[in-house]
């Protein structure tokens, strides 16, 4: 069930980007589809979880590191889950209101639904090297969604500024979580949990703390990395309500309600958690006063209320847990309903300006009410949710035993202060936008939303109200479910009722309430709160620092490369023989074993080898020349493979060759002839020495290794391939099976190079009607030969994907055999004939067998077996007889996919732009002209 839960929002994910077609009402019905039938297979587990039962499943991933694929569903798991799939619902309904018509709905459900689901793999992980992951997912797609709008120059630095700190951020919980794995001797979280004791007693125990609070501090925009969390706000407002109420930002505090029974309980803990959640609380309060955009003001009340979560778990008590752990979910909805009603003004008024705003109340009364409501929520006023949570706060304040009497005067004045501020505030957001004057300089008809737009704002709003009145028969079950996920059976007695009698708590209460109000009433007096502009330091630091790192990156390239691709290639070699040099020598100097002698056949291959290699350097100014002669050392080193019977490497290097000396021609067609005679001989020299030096190392080394008795795992290979790979061609069964995920990985890449290539280009494509460059009778060979060419090579590819288990071929091979005759057709026929009649997609067969690849190892893990594991079957078929089948064809296929889409897709960008035009001034030395 864990697993489903998890998976429901990537399928979701998958069906919304790929069936584009739909309306926007099926799209918005489609992502809805997956939070609420999580939230059904959340109902089916939450029996089982509220009597302290724990939920898991786990699945082996990379066991040799200690990482596998665990879930794992305590109370505090649950509470997050529950508001990532409710608040995500109610999302969802409420954009599909939002978007314009012209906006790309499947692309921004699509990075919703991807984003739910790095939340939702986040707070179920059962392995903190698995959390790692989802924590950096996050990152990713949450930059995806505030950069939405990327038109906007906001939105891309916005986004920008969000992935830096918090993906920085995440490198340094990747570091704390490897230091708790060598502490504890695991990853999986149950065992971490357990070993407190023993982190807290560890060496390591300060450098732990010091680089999760890292991370949680990025993520949860806490001081002094707080600056990215208002900028985020360029993104679309559903995105700001899902974001900053229960997921992104949120992620923060449930890895410090995760880790507090392992983390907390020293002075350390205390004094630095404690201490920045109350410089962030009080910072945010303040400047959340001085806004004047709506989201704005709702962004920096978010990072003052989660400064305020951070110093209740600062605190160390199981109190001051519960208290934490309240404020999380009255913090979710109160805040998700002011976002969403923020996004109301704006989609009616067309500003979320408080300078142009006041009297909405007239307009939109319904929308105001729901407003006002989750504001007041949000001020901590009597018989609303964030009073009781406020009032927890305040009781803990005054009664705190740890630090002194100097530290509870401390954090009863902070507690005092962010009442005050967080009264003051929320009036400003009331009073400026649905009382006084105006609205001012709104050139829309204001009215209502639709209705489907207002009921998520109804819902959130309805529960502000129901538990801060009967908090027992709401949220009561749900902060005990939590509070028992965090501190197990030090859950302490507390009470939820919202009458508590006169004490200190209420009186504190009050007088913040009074203080809020006087300092908004003398702000207003003192000042014109409408011309006060508050910049933000933090964005200036991190300008000036990117900009200086730019910089300083493109001074430090210049003076090593210049522009020139030979000065690249010549730092690239001496690195080579500053790195290679010492272990070369060390390997030369303990002399080689006993060789075998070389066949006549092998010298014959080698001295062309030789001669090629030499004429490449002699003629390397004629390009074209050079480029056959490259060709000649590519078919002798096929040979040479034939030579030692390695065929699949044979029949590899020769397509390869084929592919890349084509796709060298079409460069060569925006190239000059022939490059430019060097005129520094001194330099030429000291090329030549380096090359003879570097050369003479490397076929040292090589030497050296092929001459030595090696103890390799060669034999177990070939021992293991049949029975346990299912195929007696070892090459394919190392590379589909034993080191399959090295295969997709480097498909992986293979596919995003094609992509780069067709998204630096397109642009650059010439008019469809138009052929590659030299097609019109640039060859005698006729055009219909290659009508049947290609049908000849598509038998010869599946050929050879078809045996290529259990004889030479594969995948990767009859990708490119595919691709060499269609190459053919685009130089006769042209790109337009070619493209019209085959109809090829090579963007989307990349995308296709990455999926393939993806879904054939995904597959193996659902029946319990490690990523990728093959399985084999070999049914009788009739005529036929028996038919050896194994998994890892499927992932073959997408090996197949990819290698042909993305081949094809740089070859033909490759030879359909424009050429470029010729330089009006010849270049002023051979340094340019390279």
């Amino acid at each position: 069930m864990l697993q489903l839960l998890l998976a429901l929002p990537f399928v979701a994910a998958l069906g919304v980007m790929l069936y584009r077609s739909a309306s926007r009402r099926t799209t918005a019905w489609l992502a809805g589809l997956a939070p609420l039938a999580g939230l059904g297979i959340l109902a089916s587990l939450t029996p089982r979880v509220l009597s302290g039962e724990v939920p898991q499943a786990t699945h082996p991933w990379i066991p040799q590191i200690g990482l596998a694929f665990s879930l794992r569903m305590d109370g505090l798991a649950w509470m997050f889950a529950l508001m990532v799939l409710a608040i995500g619902a109610l999302v969802v309904m409420y954009a599909r209101y939002y978007l314009g018509r012209r906006e790309d709905a499947p692309r921004f459900f699509g990075y919703l639904l991807l984003f739910m689901g790095s939340m939702l793999g986040m707070v179920l992980a059962g392995n903190l090297l698995l959390l790692a992951v989802f924590w950096e997912l996050t990152s990713i797609t949450s930059f995806l969604l505030i950069g939405y709008w990327s038109h906007k120059n906001e939105a891309r630095e916005g986004a920008r500024m969000a992935l830096t700190i918090t993906g920085a951020g995440g490198l340094a919980l990747l570091g704390g979580v490897i230091l708790i794995g060598q502490v504890v001797g695991s990853f999986e979280l149950d065992a971490v949990l357990a070993a407190g004791d023993a982190i807290r007693a560890s060496t390591l125990y300060p450098a732990i703390l010091g680089l999760v609070l890292l991370g949680i501090f990025t993520k949860s925009a806490q001081f002094p990395f707080h600056f990215w969390l208002p900028h985020a706000m360029a993104a679309p407002t559903p995105v700001s309500a899902y974001l900053h109420s229960a997921t992104m930002v949120k992620a923060g505090v449930f890895l410090l309600a995760r880790l507090y029974p392992v983390l907390s309980g020293t002075d350390l803990f205390f004094y630095v958690v404690s201490a920045v959640g109350a410089a962030t609380l009080l910072i945010g309060a303040w400047n959340a006063i001085f806004q004047h955009d709506l989201k704005g003001l709702l962004a920096y009340s978010t990072i003052s209320h989660l400064g305020l979560i951070t110093l209740l778990f600062g605190l160390s008590t199981p109190f001051a847990v519960v208290a934490g752990l309240f404020h999380i979910l009255n913090h979710a909805t109160f805040k998700a309903s002011l976002f969403m009603a923020a996004g109301i003004i704006d989609h009616e008024t067309g500003t979320r300006d408080m300078r142009r705003l006041g009297n909405l109340r007239r307009y939109l009364p319904y929308t105001s009410a729901l407003a006002v409501i989750a504001a007041l929520a949000m001020a901590g006023i009597p018989l609303l949710n964030g009073f009781l949570s406020k009032e927890m706060f305040f009781a803990q304040a005054l009664e705190l035993e740890t630090g002194g009497a100097t530290m509870r005067i401390a954090v009863a004045i902070v507690a005092f202060l962010a009442g005050a501020f967080g009264v003051a505030y929320s009036l400003r957001f009331v009073h400026d936008t649905f009382f006084g004057d105006g609205p001012r300089a709104v050139e829309r008809e204001i009215h209502e939303p639709p209705r489907f737009m207002r009921i998520p704002v109804g819902i959130l709003a309805i529960l502000c109200l129901m538990v801060g009145i009967v908090p027992a028969w709401t949220v009561a079950p749900v902060l005990a479910t939590a509070a028992r996920g965090v501190l197990g059976d030090a859950v302490p007695a507390y009470s939820l009722a919202i009458w508590h009698g006169f004490n200190h708590p209420l009186m504190l209460s009050i007088g913040g309430m009074i203080a809020g109000g006087l300092l908004y009433l003398g702000l207003r007096r003192l000042m014109d709160l409408h011309a006060v502009a508050r910049h933000a330091m933090g964005r200036h630091l991190f300008r000036v620092n990117t900009r200086a790192l730019l910089l300083g990156a493109r001074r430090l390239t210049f003076r090593i490369t210049q522009g020139s691709l030979q000065r690249s290639l010549w730092w690239v070699l001496v690195a080579v023989l500053a790195l290679a040099g010492p272990a070369t020598w060390q390997a030369l100097a303990e002399g080689v074993g006993p060789s075998q002698p070389m066949p006549p056949t092998g010298w014959v291959l080698w001295a062309i080898l030789m001669a090629a290699t030499v004429a490449t350097v002699v003629l390397h100014r004629q390009r074209l020349v050079a480029l056959l002669v490259v060709g000649a050392v590519g078919l002798a080193v096929s040979l040479v493979f034939v030579l030692f019977s390695a065929p699949d490497l044979a029949l590899t290097q020769l397509l390869v060759e084929m592919v890349t000396i084509a796709l060298m021609l079409l460069a060569l067609n925006y190239l000059p002839q022939a490059s430019e005679r060097s005129n520094h001989p001194a330099r030429r020299w000291r090329d030549v020495a380096i090359a003879l030096v570097v050369g003479i190392g490397i076929g040292g080394l090589a030497y050296a290794m092929m001459t030595r008795p090696l103890d390799t795992i060669a034999s177990e290979l070939l021992a293991r391939s049949l029975p346990e790979g299912y195929g007696r061609n070892v090459v394919n069964v190392i590379l589909v099976d034993f080191r399959g995920f090295d295969t997709f990985g480097e498909i992986t890449v293979f596919g995003i190079a094609g992509l780069v290539v067709h998204a630096l280009l397109r642009r650059a494509r010439i008019a469809p009607d138009r052929v590659m460059p030299g097609a019109p009778g640039a060859l005698p060979m006729p055009s219909n030969l290659s009508h049947l060419l290609f049908p000849l090579a598509l038998a010869v590819s599946a050929y050879m994907f078809l045996r290529g288990h259990n004889a030479p071929g594969g995948g990767f091979i009859a990708g490119l055999v595919l691709a060499v005759p269609l190459l053919l057709q685009y130089v006769l026929l042209g790109s337009q004939y070619v493209e019209s009649r085959l109809g090829f997609n090579y963007v989307a067969c990349i995308g296709a067998g990455l999926l393939v690849a993806a879904f054939s190892g995904l597959a193996s893990m659902l029946l319990g077996y490690p990523f990728l594991t093959s399985g084999h079957v070999e049914p009788h078929l009739p005529l036929l007889g028996p038919m050896p089948l194994a998994s890892a064809m499927a992932f073959d296929t997408g090996v197949y996919l990819v290698v042909f889409g993305g081949a094809m897709l740089i070859l033909s960008m490759m030879g359909t732009i424009r050429p470029p035009k010729a330089p009006a001034t010849p270049p002023r030395n051979p340094q340019e002209a390279r």
